[in-house]
């Protein structure tokens, strides 16, 4: 098991920022696609690709982030990071970091491992 390690979810109030981070094994900072995702409560919600980062530090986001989250990593940290600006009730979720991710028709999706995940979450 490849140990991805999320931390920095907090609850805050809307309008609020947050930075996550996420540990990621030195092997794989550097070399592979990495991302976040996130999954809204309620079992019946499907976990969200939010943000890429590739190993050229080239980004990419899903449509709904609209400029209010930014991914970022320190490769001579060993971490990636997912900033989050304006904060609305309705990014309440779990974030997870995962690597070997790709977009797939417009889509964010993780193939390789993922961490425990952070809870963010969003009050009005």
């Amino acid at each position: 098991q490849v140990p991805l390690v999320e931390s920095g979810g907090d609850s805050v109030q809307a309008g609020g920022s947050l930075r996550l981070s996420c540990a990621v094994p030195p092997s794989m900072i550097s070399s592979y696609c990495l991302g976040w995702f996130r999954q809204a409560p309620g079992t019946e919600r499907e976990r969200e690709g939010v943000a890429t980062v590739d190993s050229d530090g080239r980004t990419s986001y899903a449509d709904f982030v609209k400029g209010r989250f930014t991914i970022s990593k320190d490769n001579a940290k060993n971490i990636l990071y997912l900033q989050i600006d304006s904060l609305k009730p309705e990014d309440t979720a779990m974030y997870y970091c995962a690597t070997d991710v790709t977009v797939i028709a417009g889509y964010i999706h993780g193939f390789g491992y993922w961490g425990q995940g952070t809870q963010v979450t969003v009050s009005s």
